[in-house]
């Protein structure tokens, strides 16, 4: 088309400029619809299709102000452009947030943005919202959304209220979009209940986030089908490691289990490591009801008090978890590693396994850190199994330091929960040694399986990290600099290992915290991609997910591409035919990656804000970890929640926003806060319709409050005496002819 097609044109056009053969028409048809998905082409009016940037149009995604307007994140990179694309309010026409949108850029800006309008919406983020129903005294009813980035009201008819009550929490279904002159309009399908009652936060969460809740009945009388147990059939023709001591290491409180270890010593001395992976490609058939299913979520999503699993639970928690002493089917990597912590021989098996212990973090640590007698005792024929996994951990973490893998390893939060599901603490997670072992172990078979995908030919879903923009690093440079440190290279020459030797020197330093969130914001965001570029932060020159397919589409895909691999000979045709379908599988399941993340984290933020609604005036330290013009957030100490100190209650000063040096600087005092001060708040109030803690400063509260008291009441509510009143009416007369001179001597001059 870029050679051949001047301009857009239609698919009849198209057919008989390119000279596609009648035979190839169907296919060519296929190929046309996939490059209008994964933003290669656009379709226009006219049922025209054109290349993109020959009319300075771009394919990407709305995130919606609360102000109204919004930008447009690129699906792919724009020559010319390094940021979102600004959107105004009159120009998004009829797209709403989290729309999928071709944007036409109006004007490039010098800062790397440029301005847009949107001309077509491609596809719609939901045709459901969330949000609180509200009626006029009219008795006209409106559905408010909790998501603040959807700014229009959908107007609610009479008879498809579903009998809600006026402050209800509720979901309705659009039925009109909206329009430059008109609003939405939709009718309620669902009444949640009260925004404070147990269980609706997360209810509301999942319906923002467009996560479904439920599975359908197709795929769960589709896993119910399968049945609930290994049969002899489909053992036929595997390799069997029943016989093998293979272990699962999860959480305590974990209730699915994909992959599982085994290891033991070579007689040449090197360690032969097996990672066994439930084997769901074997269950689960493309293009059945559990598979489109698994491909519309994407992914598990895991919320404080409950996990909304990909699959249903006959196999989430059943046939495809590798419980302790039952036969379960595995896709196995095994991996023969030398004392470098180098991989010279792989095999790739169809397996079954028979896991001889459900082992939890807390149990391994126990044994191999604590050298806990009773523990040991309990577990005393896996014990040196354990301790030849701490051995094989410590090479493999040592080979991935010396190539530069960067490794935060900052404690996150950890909520306690009550039985209504309410937070009763918060609390610094820990990840021991054996968090770690599993997870260098995983590394490994993750960065094996890409290299075995790519060195055989076969096209690949891949994870991929790309090298951050080389001016996000420029201003991180410009900021660490300030504190005494450097990444110790030019922006453009940039690498891992700089990164990892800068994590190593702020490591116990006040600023660690801010410095790394700055740093993870500094980098790319990492996302499954049909071609490999490497994965960045790992230092990785291949990479993909196999060790999740329980949780993770992208690793069920990655099992059926291995096992196509194996058993057949994979055609040219095949080959572009997965060529055809495997971007635009990535591009969605980052999608629903990064979907599922806001999810959990909105829920996570939602409840740590109604754990801190009772400390309203208490005192906390915290560390600055983001500043802007309005305000700075601080991180407590004590609680790992995050709140606001809006500027308007930094009353000692006007604070001016320097944002290259990420402070807030004040005129006249000189006053300087930055990223990664420590610093003292007071909690000011809790909001929970905006889920936000407001704080201020505590040196400046009380600054404020003693100057109130030094100046004392504004005005007395007591009666003067007469004697008194006299007094004061004598002084402003004298006061009156004080001002009268002065005014005669200002004319005079």
């Amino acid at each position: 088309m870029r050679q051949r097609v001047p301009h857009p044109a239609t698919p009849r056009e198209l057919l008989r400029v390119l000279k596609i053969p009648r035979d190839e028409r169907t296919s060519f048809k296929r190929n046309l619809r996939s490059l209008v998905n994964d933003g290669s082409l656009v379709q226009i009016k006219g049922n025209r299709y054109g290349l993109p940037d020959r009319m300075d149009l771009v394919v990407g995604k709305l995130d919606g102000h609360p102000s109204g307007f919004g930008f447009v994140r690129p699906e792919r990179p724009v020559e010319g452009l390094t940021r979102d694309i600004y959107v105004a309010e009159h120009n998004l026409k009829e797209a709403m947030h989290g729309d999928r949108v071709v944007v036409r850029i109006e004007r490039y800006r010098e800062d790397g943005r440029a301005e847009g309008k949107i001309v077509q919406v491609l596809e719609r983020a939901a045709t459901t919202v969330v949000g609180r129903y509200v009626s006029d005294p009219s008795g006209l009813g409106f559905v408010t959304p909790f998501d603040k980035r959807l700014t229009a009201d959908i107007q609610i008819p009479r008879d498809e209220t579903r009998d809600a009550e006026p402050g209800a929490m509720v979901t309705v279904e659009v039925t009109r979009w909206p329009t430059p002159t008109r609003g939405p309009a939709g009718r309620i399908v669902e009444v949640l209940g009260d925004i404070n009652d147990p269980g609706v936060d997360t209810e509301i969460i999942l319906r923002k986030h467009n996560i479904p809740d439920e599975h359908s009945p197709e795929s769960i009388a589709e896993a119910k089908r399968i049945g609930a147990a290994v049969k002899d059939k489909d053992i036929a023709g595997r390799t069997d490691f029943r016989d093998r001591a293979v272990v699962t290491i999860d959480g305590e409180h974990a209730r699915d289990f994909d992959d599982a270890v085994s290891i033991e010593k070579l007689k040449n001395g090197h360690y032969w490591l097996g990672v066994h992976i439930a084997d769901v490609a074997h269950y689960v058939q493309e293009g059945g009801a559990l598979d489109q299913e698994a491909y519309e979520r994407g992914t598990s999503v895991y919320f404080p008090e409950r996990a909304v699993h990909m699959f249903p639970s006959e196999l989430a928690t059943g046939l495809c978890s590798l419980n302790p002493h039952v036969d379960r089917l595995v896709q196995s990597c095994l991996m023969e590693v030398t004392s470098r912590g180098d991989v010279v021989r792989y095999e790739m098996h169809d397996g079954v396994i028979r896991s001889d212990a459900r082992m939890t973090y807390t149990a391994v640590n126990a044994i191999l850190t604590e050298k806990d007698p009773a523990a040991i005792k309990q577990y005393h024929q896996l014990v040196p199994m354990f301790e030849l996994m701490r051995e094989l951990f410590e090479i493999l973490n040592a080979r991935r330091h010396r190539r530069g893998s960067v490794d935060f390893d900052l404690p996150e939060a950890q909520v306690v929960l009550n039985e209504e599901g309410f937070i009763e603490d918060i609390v610094a997670s820990e990840r021991n040694v054996a968090h770690r072992l599993i997870e260098e172990f995983m590394l490994l078979a993750n960065e094996t399986v890409a290299g075995h995908l790519e060195s055989s030919g076969m096209p690949a879903l891949y994870r991929i990290h790309e090298p951050p923009d080389p001016l996000k690093v420029l201003q991180f440079e410009e900021f660490v600099s300030g504190f005494g440190f450097s990444l110790g290279a030019s922006e453009n020459a940039v690498r891992p290992k700089h990164f990892q030797k800068l994590v190593e020197k702020i490591r116990g330093n006040p600023a660690e915290r801010p410095i790394a969130f700055l740093m993870l914001r500094t980098m790319q965001k990492a996302r499954y991609d049909a071609m490999n570029v490497g994965h960045f932060g790992l230092a990785a020159e291949t990479y993909t997910h196999f060790t999740s397919p329980i949780r993770r589409y992208p690793d069920l895909v990655v099992h059926r591409l291995l096992r196509e691999q194996r058993h057949t000979k994979v055609s040219d045709e095949r080959k572009a035919e997965l060529d055809e379908d495997l971007p635009e599988a990535g591009r969605h399941t980052s999608e629903m990656e990064r979907r599922a993340a806001e999810a959990e984290r909105e829920i996570l933020q939602w409840k740590k804000v109604r754990f801190m609604a009772d400390k309203v005036g208490d005192v906390f330290e915290g560390y600055i970890t983001g500043v802007a013009p309005f305000g700075m957030f601080v991180e407590l100490i004590e609680h790992y929640v995050e709140g606001l100190v809006h500027v308007s209650t930094m009353a000692d000063d006007y604070y001016r926003f320097r944002e290259q040096a990420h402070t807030l600087f004040g005129e006249n005092t000189r006053k300087t806060y930055r990223l990664g001060d420590q610093v003292r708040v007071q909690i000011i109030r809790v909001d929970m319709e905006r889920r936000q803690i407001d704080l201020g400063l505590d040196d400046v509260l009380e600054k404020v409050r003693r100057d109130e008291r030094s100046r004392g009441p504004a005005r007395s509510g007591a009666r003067m005496k007469k004697d008194d009143r006299k007094g004061t009416q004598e002084q402003r007369r004298k006061r009156k002819q004080r001002l009268g001179k002065s005014e005669r001597k200002r004319s005079k001059r």
